[in-house]
């Protein structure tokens, strides 16, 4: 019986590049590769091992072919599975799980880039994720989180100060909300100290208002605001762009600063725990 060629796995992870990037160009930059030897690759692939064509230009684009599309699905699989072997046996501690808190705030705004870089360098450790307001995270019993995101006062930042920002008035773009008498409110349920200091400012101000939707999801709440029916307060970072930031000339007080703050709970000297704050703590400067 004929033996079947090998396929080389930098060929493959070439050829990725290629779909991924959209042209032979930018992939020679990926795979650090001059654009010449890309070509070379991907004829060597086709001709002396696939012996099919893989990819067609139509219109000046650059499309897959049946055999592309096939090879694709399986090349994903095989370099996937190469990095599992490679972190199982050369790091073994770096296989397991952990446990990560965080309000509901921050999940949509920063959760995604950081468990995906995470996830890329560490295939095979899961990540157990507990939404959950500050106020009730900082009372969580020290063994049930490894790693807590919390929101903090200055001042009162227990860990690692991941960015400070000035809490902010917002409402939608497209209407008027702000110019109603009470104002109408969408905040966060209490114990919040964002609420607790929205509302001071505007009683020292002596700007009526009525707390007209209370949520512990800042995706309700963005969805309560995004349709005009309220004005709300929240970190800055987590402004939106159909959004319009409030000031005094709008009628509404400036709002003091706080912390976003990383906590590390469990005594577990572990390099997963590790690895995941470093990874939050890059993510956040983003």
């Amino acid at each position: 019986m004929a033996t079947l060629p090998t396929i080389d796995h930098e060929l493959l992870r070439t050829f990725v590049a290629i779909v991924d990037q959209g042209g032979f160009t930018r992939a020679a930059q990926t795979v650090n590769r001059t654009q010449s030897a890309v070509s070379m690759q991907m004829k060597r692939l086709e001709e002396d091992v696939i012996e099919r064509p893989l990819f067609v230009r139509q219109n000046r684009q650059l499309l897959l072919t049946s055999e592309g599309h096939t090879l694709l699905g399986y090349a994903r699989k095989i370099l996937s599975l190469q990095g599992e072997a490679l972190t199982l046996l050369r790091q073994p501690d770096m296989v397991g799980r952990v446990r990560l808190g965080v309000p509901d705030d921050y999940v949509m705004r920063f959760l995604p880039g950081i468990l995906k870089t995470f996830s890329q360098a560490w295939p095979l450790v899961d990540v157990d994720v507990h939404c959950a307001p500050s106020s009730v995270l900082s009372q969580q019993p020290q063994e049930s989180l490894d790693l807590i995101i919390m929101t903090r006062e200055i001042g009162d930042e227990i860990g690692t100060i991941l960015r400070q920002e000035p809490m902010v008035w917002v409402s939608a773009e497209s209407h008027c909300t702000h110019l109603q008498t009470p104002v109408p409110l969408a905040m966060f349920e209490a114990p919040c100290f964002c609420r607790r200091h929205a509302c001071n400012a505007l009683d020292r101000a002596g700007r009526t208002y009525r707390i007209a939707y209370s949520s512990p999801s800042l995706a309700t709440l963005q969805a309560v605001v995004g349709a005009g029916l309220a004005v709300s307060a929240w970190m800055r970072s987590l402004v939106t762009a159909d959004m319009q930031i409030l000031g005094v000339k709008e009628g509404f007080p400036e709002l003091p600063e706080a912390s976003i703050v990383l906590q590390r709970t469990s005594s577990t000297q572990s390099p997963i725990i590790a690895s995941l704050a470093e990874h939050i703590v890059e993510g956040f400067r983003l």
